[in-house]
């Protein structure tokens, strides 16, 4: 193994002759704990002065935006609840006027209906009761030479039986009895 020596670095050596770091020399020690004190004073003053107020108050400036939209959210959803009662009132409303028109319709549709139908149901009634004056003045004119037709029938079937012609007295006898 080598050795190693440093001689000659050029370095002087402290008047003690300890050597090593200065901070663990017990004679800096109280100007150390002084700067000590002084630096965390001054950190601690700069914390409780700017820094939590600073942090505190965008915590309580996010803490009241949060709190606004929550009420703002819960005013829209009321608003919308509102609405959608309104709605559904509306749509109520509109249903039983719906109906009430749709039974306003059929009520006058069947009244038209009706009309219609006595109207046509008194032409039928004119166009029958004329067919039948119609019938039976038809009837009473055939009637009428029923008795003509019978006495020539009549007429016919003496002289085709007896060879001879009958008078109209006779044939007006016989029609009556």
């Amino acid at each position: 193994m080598a050795t190693e020596t440093h001689e000659g670095t050029g370095a002087p050596e402290p008047a003690g002759g300890s050597g090593g770091l200065p901070q663990f020399d017990p004679q800096w020690w109280p100007g150390e704990i002084a700067w000590l004190l002084i630096l965390f004073l001054v950190i601690l003053a700069y914390m409780r002065f700017f820094a939590v107020p600073r942090l505190g108050g965008t915590i309580a400036a996010r803490d009241e935006k949060i709190a606004g939209d929550i009420a703002q959210a819960r005013s829209l959803k009321d608003e919308a609840e509102a609405q959608a009662a309104a709605a559904a009132a509306e749509r109520t409303q509109a249903r039983a006027e719906a109906g009430k028109v749709a039974l306003d319709a059929r009520a006058k549709a069947q009244a038209e209906i009706a009309a219609r139908l006595a109207e046509q149901e008194a032409a039928l009634a004119e166009t029958t009761g004329a067919a039948e004056a119609s019938i039976a003045a038809e009837r009473d004119r055939a009637m009428a030479n029923v008795s003509g037709i019978a006495a020539d029938i009549a007429q016919a079937i003496v002289q085709k039986l007896t060879g001879r012609a009958a008078s109209a007295a006779e044939i007006a006898q016989a029609a009556k009895g």
